[in-house]
């Protein structure tokens, strides 16, 4: 079994595996390096093969996003190849630095409640400043809005240290995500039904409800483009965000009195947001979030069976912050991650 196996999900992806795979390689520090498949169109596969004959393939038979695509992959490797005890998955628009994975596996290694941990993400168009997706660990507030240590909804913070620290966060990103493999494969794996976006939040809010940790780590740091796959300007990335954060809140928010009150208003504060988009004309976005809530109501009864199932194995209380991070932000104009918290 290999202490480490770096895995890139690959999606018509080919210019990025060219321009970021030999870093990737270059700074493997012996570990295996796979990139996964996803039925990809263009010249991925036979470019790896010609390009890069260490890299082991896996080709997945068809593209079930990033949630089925590293469920698929990553149990691949557990049957084909032995396993790992740890997983990284960066993003094939990762830009690793030297010395990016030493940290993250000395500080799994230490505490063996770590299940999952990311390093810094920076910009790699701008980079001295946080990337969306990520930057320096995420946090989840009573609504179920997600914001991050460097990002706070529009708001980039230049990186000048303040977030060098090692600290528990809420979820690691599942642009370049540390893994536990024990724990990946005890738990399932990433809820397929997400298809992208929001999985590893999902993920890491579940098994923190069995007990393990996650974390930040401010010692290692790597550059992300963003949007590789899907540009945040689609309209079926604002519908996966919507639909999924719903799905997330369902399942994992504890208290059954609450639930239904705090969804109520979630979606009030949805179709708020969808007036803005109605203000500038973006009315591909309004009818992405339309279609996020009925796909919300149509599933339901499957939220609902797997909300229980949750509950009946929950052992930890997980704490979100308390406030709105949407009222905090509009409202009282905070806007970094220090200001509000």
């Amino acid at each position: 079994m290999d202490t480490l196996a770096i895995v890139i999900l690959n999606y018509n992806g080919q210019p990025f595996l060219a321009k970021f795979l030999p870093a990737v390689l270059a700074n493997a520090d012996g570990h295996p390096v796979y990139v996964a498949d996803s039925a990809s169109v263009d010249s991925s596969v036979s470019f790896l093969r010609a390009t890069f004959p260490t890299v082991r393939i896996i080709e997945l038979p068809r593209n079930e996003g990033y949630a089925g695509g590293y469920n698929l992959a990553l149990e691949h490797i557990r049957t084909h190849y032995g396993g790992a005890r740890y997983y990284v998955l960066p993003n094939s628009d990762i830009a690793v630095t030297p010395g990016w994975l030493s940290p993250v596996l000395a500080m799994m290694e230490t505490n063996p409640k770590i299940a999952a941990c990311q390093p810094k993400i920076r910009s790699y168009d701008q980079p001295a400043l946080f990337e969306h997706a990520g930057a320096a660990g995420g946090f989840v507030d009573w609504l179920g809005y997600v914001f991050c240590r460097g990002r706070v909804f529009a708001t980039f913070e230049e990186d000048r240290g303040q977030y060098d620290d090692n600290r528990q966060v809420f979820w690691a990103t599942g642009a370049c995500l540390f893994m536990r493999a024990e724990v990946f494969h005890e738990t399932g794996g990433f809820d397929g039904s997400f298809f992208a976006h929001m999985e590893e939040i999902d993920w890491c809010w579940r098994i923190q409800r069995l007990g393990y940790e996650v974390w930040a780590c401010g010692q290692s740091t790597v550059y992300h483009v963003g949007g590789g796959t899907l540009h945040k300007s689609n309209p079926h990335k604002t519908y996966l965000n919507y639909r999924n954060s719903l799905f997330m809140l369902y399942k994992n928010w504890p208290a059954d009195f609450w639930l239904w009150p705090k969804i109520m208003f979630r979606l009030i504060l949805d179709g708020l947001s969808a007036i803005l988009f109605l203000k500038v004309g973006q009315w591909r976005d309004v009818w992405a979030i339309i279609r996020a809530h009925f796909a919300f109501y149509g599933r339901l009864p499957q939220l609902h069976r797997e909300r229980k199932r949750l509950k009946a194995q929950q052992t930890t209380e997980v704490p979100l912050y308390p406030d709105s991070i949407v009222w905090k932000y509009f409202a009282e104009g905070k806007k970094t991650f220090g200001e509000i918290m």
